[in-house]
């Protein structure tokens, strides 16, 4: 997944206006435009698609944890400059405060089974023999999951 498909579901699934997508990344000192936001919910084949690079994600998603969970107190965590779909899965369930049970629930919701084992594979680091790399499915399906939870009937076609 892009993070600009990402972005597109996150702020469909959070009812987010671009104010707000502005307003959560100036949470970590990021500043943009509504106009650039805008350009990043573009279609790749829409004119004016601008594609989101990984710092660009990680500012957004480290933003959306303080978002919904408040700044933590002291010196914040420096940003990755590079983004996996593990990683993303990760900031994601900080955000949402969910438990390995929240997020496999997340999942059976959008049609998909993983046991606990499986799930906690994603969550180690890459250096150890259990991690796993999370797909595009995966993350597709939990991104779903949520939606369905947070707005139960209002499956958007384009992000199934």
């Amino acid at each position: 997944m892009t993070n600009n498909d990402i972005l597109r579901r996150l702020r469909y699934t959070f009812d987010l206006r671009d104010t707000a997508v502005v307003d959560i990344l100036a949470l970590t000192d990021i500043d943009v435009s509504e106009e650039q936001v805008a350009a990043w919910l573009k279609r790749e084949e829409d004119d004016g698609f601008l594609r989101m690079n990984d710092s660009d994600m990680v500012a957004f998603l480290n933003g959306f944890i303080n978002f919904k969970r408040g700044k933590r107190d002291g010196a914040q965590q420096p940003q990755e400059k590079h983004l996996n779909n593990n990683m993303v899965l990760q900031k994601l369930r900080i955000a949402l405060n969910l438990q390995a049970e929240g997020v496999l629930q997340m999942l059976e919701l959008a049609g998909f089974r993983l046991s606990k084992h499986e799930l906690s594979a994603f969550f180690r680091k890459p250096e150890n023999k259990n991690y796993r790399e999370c797909k595009d499915q995966i993350l597709r399906k939990f991104l779903l999951g949520i939606q369905l939870h947070l707005r139960p009937g209002e499956v958007d076609p384009e992000l199934q």
